[in-house]
């Protein structure tokens, strides 16, 4: 979640919403812009490396990508990537061998010499001789090229003037001011000296010089950087003249509709109209539950004239096996809950993976609060405190001994999470805990600082020294348990056999009654150094939380990770909570308040930071209630409008204005075409019978599964391979694959075709003994695809049809089949 620090005197500080009494700011409270005083090369002061000359070397470009910037540098000459790593900046410019900065003959040096000179200079002219910029380069230079480095991390805060903006026509010109605080109380316009970008350039285009233009109507940010600070500032331009007193009364029962209809004013975009009984009851039972609703469940709720009714339809929904299910399957997502990454983690093959599914879906069940659940992921351990390995090892044997009655869900710990074999590497740790509990993306700051995201380098490599000291070990035990390792592996004399042999033999010693190994995930006494350890990167003993404190992890009591859990679970985490409730509605709307929704970085604000706080501080209010998030939303008047657009939110996907309609992700697919082909008992029993649901299924993997199962269709229709914890690692894209596997893939025929089981077969055998009236049929066909009635002409299109086929039963077969295959079936709306 993009929620701002507050200000302090003491710590860098990043805001997107400043007080408005900043643009009244007296002119000689703040130097003024840099270009102003040193357009004369008689300036009267001298500039400072890291508040002047390293953002100027910046905005010239000199440290991207494509020059000095890269790893590799430029000219044998090498800067910090974006230029955020002062201290090694410095020691490159002066270092003794090196001939870019010449005290004794500034005129000399090399930054000033070769980027005023096109022919000299790869990179062609940055700058001209007797430039603003010349005159602060040499002017440092001619002072004695000095740096304090006590004045690192000085930047309080970076205010922006104005801190909204409101465009009303393209064309329209807005000139941002940026004004750097600093620790010493002084104020100086740096807009010259600051980074430029906007989200969006259709609504607003931004220049160099942080002069904007409006583009066409909508909102957006636009994203200001220098120095340490990144700042988002939002920019709106209405989609039409009905704001102020002008914009119509919209009802908003519920604060997250307050929250809405406010940014929505702004934008001068009216909500579309409540969404029918059928929109809505579809609507939520796929996006809660994964499951459609039965023909007899659409016609009992369309009957059903209790004016709470959807309400108490939420909570029915929230109490199903089903909700379970599918909120089990999206966490199993978000944690990496991958096959390929568990191998000989458990004497079975693919049991841990369904034990880990089955450990959550527990949980989600009981409904066990949120920051409960995670702690049982993040700090888990294998053993128990006071527990011998010998007991842990006939714990977990007899977890696998058929008629034991134990059950790996039980256990307060699920370990697996630290033993995927892509864990090995504590930065991949790192990286995928960000994605998992905190919804970020770390993995640039492995070797720099994003220009547009807070965290550096040296925050990065900190940070992984919480999960530094985790041992998740394949075979064996810890190093104190050794000796009872050994004596059961003698007792049962398997000492000789490795690999796969050991392997094979492990489930069948279970069936004899022994007790067997198990490998343990353990806190070391020790950190764990990468095996590809950055030569230029000095390693760390200690650990920081990312914003928070510093750690000594080897002479922290206890396990460090816990330390983690306990700052994720605090009232003032910016991530933690945020990111749970962000994934949630994302879920429901098709995007999230911040999109995507594993990217709260700074330079990626929420489109309605206020409707986000709300959801995340009410989430933690609640003691971490997922249901009460799921409630919360559901019951929104927000969440239950149409997904049919008016005149001003028909270009409208972010702002919440209507529902967006959104392919059904995979496993929902999948079961939804099970559940319209079904027999009424089979469709009846779906939401309360996870049993063989795609739902329901345990792992995912990006191996080539065509002909397991639905392991095919689930690969077309974008199942998350879970590969990198990513969000993205999930498809929503429409395909041609996907229109294939419709209308004629073999899986897909034989569904429909199906004896016993199928709604078709059903109406066939019950066509013997009773005449139905093929109309009510035909009802019935659209009330188990689309949720709803034919009108009127697709009625007797559909009686046309069935009635120019030689059988009753193909025709309504080719009827049903329509159904499935049209855009209306396959998408949520």
């Amino acid at each position: 979640m993009r929620i701002l620090h507050r200000f302090t005197s003491l710590t860098l500080m990043f805001c997107g919403t400043l007080f408005a009494a900043r643009a009244a700011l007296a002119a000689d409270e703040v130097l003024p812009p840099i270009n102003q005083r040193f357009a004369s090369e008689n300036a009267g002061e001298a500039p400072s490396f890291q508040r002047h000359v390293i953002p100027l070397v910046g905005r010239l470009g000199c440290n991207g990508r494509a020059c000095h910037g890269s790893f590799q540098g430029q000219g044998g000459f090498r800067l910090s990537l974006f230029g955020y790593d002062f201290n090694a900046d410095y020691e490159a410019l002066t270092a003794s061998e090196s001939p870019r900065v010449d005290v004794k003959e500034p005129d000399d040096s090399l930054i000033v010499f070769k980027p005023t000179s096109a022919d000299e200079h790869e990179g062609g002219l940055r700058y001209e001789k007797g430039s603003w910029q010349h005159h602060v380069i040499r002017r440092w230079i001619e002072d004695g090229a000095k740096f304090d480095k006590d004045d690192v991390h000085a930047l309080t805060r970076l205010e922006i003037v104005p801190p909204e903006v409101l465009l009303s026509k393209s064309g329209q010109k807005v000139q941002l001011q940026a004004i750097a605080v600093w620790a010493d109380g002084t104020q100086e316009d740096v807009t010259q000296l600051c980074r430029f970008s906007t989200n969006n350039e259709q609504v607003a285009a931004i220049d160099e010089l942080g002069s904007m233009t409006a583009n066409e109507s909508g909102d957006t940010h636009v994203i200001v950087s220098y120095d340490k600070a990144v700042v988002a500032v939002p920019v709106i331009r209405p989609s039409s003249d009905l704001v102020g007193p002008k914009y119509p009364k919209v009802p908003t029962p519920t604060t997250v509709d307050e929250l809405v209809v406010e940014k929505l004013k702004k934008l001068g975009v009216v909500p579309s109209q409540l969404s029918s009984d059928e929109e809505f009851l579809r609507r939520v039972s796929l996006d809660m539950t994964g499951t459609l609703p039965t023909a007899q469940e659409v016609q009992a709720f369309l009957a059903d004239n209790d004016p709470k009714k959807r309400s108490k339809k939420i909570d029915e929904l929230l109490e199903t096996p089903a909700y379970a299910a599918w909120w089990t399957t999206k966490l199993c997502d978000f944690t990496g809950n991958n096959e390929q990454q568990l191998n000989n983690v458990s004497p079975v093959r693919g049991s841990a993976s369904k034990e880990w599914y089955e450990w959550i879906y527990k949980r989600v069940s009981e409904n066990v609060p949120y920051d409960e659940l995670c702690e049982g992921i993040v700090a888990a351990s294998s053993r128990q405190p006071g527990q011998s390995y010998t007991e842990f090892c006939k714990e977990m044997t007899d977890v696998y001994r058929q008629g034991s009655g134990a059950s790996y869900a039980e256990l307060p710990s699920m370990t697996y999470y630290w033993q995927r074999r892509d864990f090995t590497e504590i930065e991949a740790r790192a990286v995928a805990f960000a994605y998992s509990f905190m919804g970020i993306r770390i993995q640039c700051a492995q070797c720099h600082k994003h220009p547009f995201d807070q965290w550096s380098k040296d925050d990065f490599h900190q940070f992984k020294n919480f999960f530094a000291t985790v041992a998740a070990g394949r075979n064996g035990a810890t190093p104190d348990a050794r000796k009872e390792y050994n004596d059961i592996v003698a007792k049962l004399g398997i000492s000789s056999l490795r690999g796969n042999e050991l392997r094979q033999a492990i489930p069948s010693l279970i069936k004899q009654g022994k007790t067997v190994p198990f490998p343990e995930v353990y806190v070391s006494n020790r950190i764990q150094r990468s095996r590809n350890p950055d030569e230029e990167y000095p390693m760390f003993d200690n650990a920081k939380l990312l914003g928070g404190e510093v750690v000594d992890v080897q002479t922290a009591a206890g396990d460090p990770r816990q330390i983690v859990m306990d700052w994720l679970r605090g009232k003032d985490n910016r991530f933690f909570a945020p990111a749970f409730v962000n994934r949630v509605w994302a879920s429901y709307f098709n995007v999230g308040i911040v999109e995507p929704p594993d990217d709260l970085s700074l330079a990626n604000p929420p489109s309605n930071k206020a409707l986000l706080d709300y959801l995340a501080q009410g989430f933690i209010e609640s003691g971490f209630d997922m249901k009460w998030v799921h409630r919360t939303i559901a019951n929104s008047r927000t969440y239950q409008l149409s997904w049919q657009p008016n005149d001003t939110n028909r270009l409208d996907e972010k702002n919440f204005s209507r529902a967006v309609p959104r392919r059904m992700p995979a496993e929902i697919a999948y079961d939804a075409i099970q559940q319209a082909t079904a027999s009424d008992q089979i469709a009846a029993t779906m939401r309360h019978d996870v049993t063989n649901r795609a739902i329901a299924i345990p792992a995912a993997s990006n191996r080539n599964q065509a002909n397991a199962g639905p392991a095919y269709a689930l690969s077309v229709f974008g199942r998350s391979i879970r590969e990198t914890n990513c969000d993205c690692d999930r498809s929503m894209e429409p395909s041609l694959l996907q229109t294939v596997f419709l209308q004629n893939d073999r899986d897909m025929l034989s569904m429909i075709d199906r004896s016993r089981a199928g709604w078709l077969d059903q109406v066939a055998r019950e066509s013997k003994t009773q005449n139905t009236d093929t109309a009510e049929l035909v009802r019935q066909a659209y009330l188990r695809s689309l949720s709803r009635l034919p009108n009127d002409e697709e009625l007797s299109r559909s009686l046309l049809y069935i009635e120019e086929c030689d059988d009753r039963i193909e025709g309504l077969r080719g009827v049903l089949w329509a159904l499935l295959n049209t855009k209306e079936f396959i998408v949520n709306h």
